[in-house]
């Protein structure tokens, strides 16, 4: 199991309950319009990406639709390739494994299908590590630069994105208003339990591609984690590069009325303050969030979820150890944790994937798919130093 975060940026604002709706939600003003609908592609931990071009350049763009970005970003590499005008600033922005100073490119154009927002200030930043994760060039992130300006609804059953005009909106039957608190990223309150119940603030990270995420601080102070049980150590990508993580379960997590079990949740150092602990306790990723149908109202504060077909879809509990990536169109293991069952089957750093449970696909997602059967004994062929070599990899489970 492997996680990936886009790009959050931290802020501090306080919290409000949610609300429980039977239909229809009331305000004054005009009725919201449906502006554009288009697909939208999902990959690993439910993260969302979606096509785009900026300014006048005629190349098709994917970016990836993040609630824990505070603006909106260009990859530095597609800029240079472009040939995008860019300038200096004293600006930094910070993630959960760095602090950067960026350029910006300055009042510009994206155009969506069916749709273009204009005056946007693109920070520029290196996803070279998002699109070795994914197998696709990541040329940037949309957040709440898009976000703020209409209400946005996700269609998980269908892939399908829905953009409506501010205004009056009319909610599904049968869902539920999380009313976070929210400046550029959304803060929603959340309950959760293991060694004991706690409730607490958590960032709302359509970004993050996982489940449920806690800082080791928080941890530490709060004793809510199981103490007999030993968390695996993985990794996770994000601003600035790689980081040490541990990996456990948590017995249940509760946004609103909605309760899951057995939540894979990752701990970690936050040595950016990120979370400015005591204030967050860590967030919630897609790979939960993906299990409603969401829309997002950020001029009225609220977000609607609807469980969809997802809602019970199991979690990913497998743990290989391995740390896959793109290296030059080849899929390359770049990193084995020591006693996991990766490195008791054998892997090397450098062992080119040429196959995967007899799946010659050669695609990235499609072999991370295969590689989540806990227990089970999968066979993958590499190439190690121009030779082929069969290993046998047996995912170990983190439940």
């Amino acid at each position: 199991m492997k996680i990936t975060f886009a790009c959050f940026v931290f802020v501090a604002i306080l919290m409000s309950p949610g609300l429980t709706i039977a239909g229809q939600k009331i305000f004054s003003g005009e009725p919201a319009k449906l502006i554009t609908q288009f697909k939208f592609q999902q990959f690993s931990g439910g993260v969302v990406i979606i096509q785009a071009r900026v300014n006048h350049y005629p190349d098709t763009l994917n970016f990836i639709l993040d609630t824990g970005s505070g603006g909106i970003s260009l990859d530095s590499s597609t800029v240079v390739a472009l040939s995008i005008p860019t300038l200096p600033s004293e600006r930094t922005i910070r993630g959960i494994a760095g602090i950067r100073k960026v350029n910006f490119l300055y009042n510009a154009t994206l155009h969506l299908p069916g749709l273009s927002l204009d005056s946007l200030n693109f920070h520029v930043n290196d996803y070279e590590i998002l699109s070795s994760v994914y197998g696709v060039k990541i040329d940037g992130i949309i957040g709440y630069s898009f976000f703020s300006r209409y209400i946005v609804h996700f269609d998980y059953d269908n892939l399908l994105l829905s953009v409506y005009s501010q205004g009056d909106f009319k909610y599904k039957r049968g869902g539920y208003i999380l009313k976070p608190l929210l400046t550029s990223i959304p803060i929603m309150q959340a309950d959760f339990r293991d060694a004991r119940r706690f409730n607490s603030r958590f960032y709302f990270d359509s970004g993050a591609g996982l489940c449920f995420l806690l800082s080791d601080d928080f941890n530490r102070d709060s004793v809510v984690l199981n103490p007999k049980k030993k968390p695996l150590l993985t990794q996770a990508e994000g601003l600035g590069g790689k980081m040490e993580m541990r990996l456990t379960t948590v017995k249940e997590v509760r946004i609103g009325p909605y309760r899951f079990r057995n939540v894979p949740t990752y701990i970690f150092e936050d040595i950016y303050n990120i979370t400015a602990y005591p204030y967050l306790a860590g967030l919630i990723g897609n790979d939960l969030l993906r299990r409603f149908n969401v829309t997002l109202n950020y001029a009225k504060r609220e977000i609607h979820l609807i469980p969809n077909s997802h809602y019970r879809s199991p979690f990913d509990y497998a743990y290989t150890g391995l740390g896959i990536y793109i290296v030059e169109g080849r899929i390359q293991v770049e990193d084995v944790i020591p006693g996991s069952p990766g490195e008791e089957a054998g892997f090397k750093v450098g062992d080119v994937l040429v196959s995967v449970g007899n799946n010659l696909s050669n695609n990235i997602q499609t072999y991370k798919n295969i590689l989540q059967a806990p227990g089970q004994r999968i066979k993958v062929i590499v190439n190690r130093n121009d030779s082929l070599i069969i290993l046998t990899l047996r995912p170990g489970s983190i439940l």
